[in-house]
């Protein structure tokens, strides 16, 4: 079981520590947001489990936020619905209680995957989405070569995608969604066509796989890419990533119906 923090965190980062700033650098996507949009279909009621500073509430729908890090709900923007200070593993609703139910870069840091899936499950009486990182994938980014403590951490605490779907139950798609090459969401793959971005403390904070990592890491990352950056080396290895519109890294989402 992962420790839970005192300012309510049930996962495995502190965010009354590192969430600072954080609604500023991860602004939701709209081309990200519309795959979520599409995957909902008609549901009117969501509840949005792990729904942190709000990003993905569609204001067209009767969204119930969930999120238990304090840091994070007092960053929820004037005119979302509060959200209800709750862990994904013991959601306070009756059974059938929404149209549906969605995570988004959340459940890699419960305490209980699994237990925090069949819970939405249970909750939702039609799909459940969850928008989440295959950490079979994560490692082949250019950002391994830079700073591997970073993504092996990120591969360690990412459920494998087959655990996702067993817990879900029902019947479960798993759609990669591209990466827009000027992605506004600031996780580790948004930077794929902008490094020089990642060189900014504030994006690298933004990202918690960041906070397991050192200072001394952090600070050796920074010089090695600038130094790369500055000779060219990375646009000698990398450049490609540049001219792509897109990139398909990590990043999935599942769509899990009742069955």
């Amino acid at each position: 079981m992962r420790e839970t923090r005192v300012d309510g965190s049930a996962g495995d980062v502190d965010y009354g520590v590192v969430g600072a700033g954080y609604a500023g650098y991860r602004r939701p996507d709209a081309r990200i947001a519309a795959v979520i949009e599409e995957a909902l279909g008609d549901a009117r009621t969501v509840v949005n489990v792990g729904a942190g500073a709000g990003s993905y509430e569609s204001a067209a729908r009767e969204v119930t936020p969930v999120e238990p890090s304090a840091a994070m709900r007092a960053q929820r923007p004037t005119g979302r619905p509060a959200a209800i200070d709750a862990v994904a593993e013991r959601l306070p609703f009756p059974d059938g209680a929404f149209d549906a139910a969605m995570t988004t870069f959340s459940v890699h840091q419960w305490s209980d995957a699994a237990a925090g899936l069949r819970e939405m499950r249970r909750v939702a009486r039609g799909p459940v989405l969850v928008l989440t990182c295959d950490p079979d994938l994560v490692r082949d980014f250019w950002l391994y070569a830079y700073a591997p403590e970073v993504l092996d951490t990120e591969a360690r605490r990412y459920p494998a995608i087959a655990e996702l779907t067993a817990a879900l139950g029902g019947h479960t798609t798993v759609t990669p969604v591209p990466i827009p090459a000027d992605c506004t969401d600031g996780f580790n793959e948004a930077y794929f066509a902008r490094p020089e971005l990642l060189l900014d403390p504030g994006a690298r904070q933004a990202c918690s796989a960041w906070s397991f990592v050192d200072e001394t890491a952090r600070i050796r990352f920074a010089a090695e890419l600038r130094t790369d950056l500055d000779s060219g080396a990375w646009d000698e290895r990398y450049g490609d990533l540049r001219a792509l519109p897109s990139y398909e890294g990590s990043l999935v989402l599942l769509r899990s119906l009742p069955g």
